[in-house]
């Protein structure tokens, strides 16, 4: 799964954000598949973890703070979504602490990264470069 021009929603910083978050999901979607080598897996796992626990939150804040600016109609229910997911990431981390790491759970948490990102970079973010350019870029 790749970033792709059609998800840029025309805000460099948020845009940026989410190229990062694509790279670094797609990075770990390919580790948890192919990588033979369970240390190297639970390795990647762990890092993609504590990466997306701080990363989300820096995100979502700035995404957020953005949409105030442009006094975005759909805020609350933006912001809803975001608080969901980070719920979603902290239950995983429960779940890893503790059950430990197996393999199900793992390329379980791998496809909801993915399908969260798909959904809400592919579709939720479109809204708010929609809103821009409906205002004419003016904002």
């Amino acid at each position: 799964m790749m970033w792709k021009d059609k998800y840029k929603i025309g805000v460099d910083l948020i845009d940026q954000q989410h190229k990062e978050l694509f790279k670094r999901v797609s990075d770990f979607t390919q580790t948890i598949r192919n990588e033979e080598n369970w240390e190297a897996k639970l390795d990647k796992v762990k890092e993609t973890m504590s990466f997306m626990k701080d990363y989300v939150i820096v995100h979502f804040n700035e995404e957020e703070v953005y949409q105030e600016q442009i006094n975005y109609p759909e805020l609350e229910e933006h912001k809803h979504a975001h608080a969901k997911f980070k719920e979603g990431i902290d239950n995983y981390v429960k779940i890893f602490e503790e059950e430990g790491f197996n393999e199900e759970k793992i390329q379980e948490f791998g496809g909801k990264l993915m399908a969260w990102l798909i959904m809400h970079v592919g579709k939720m973010d479109q809204k708010i470069g929609e809103y821009v350019k409906s205002k004419g870029g003016q904002i």
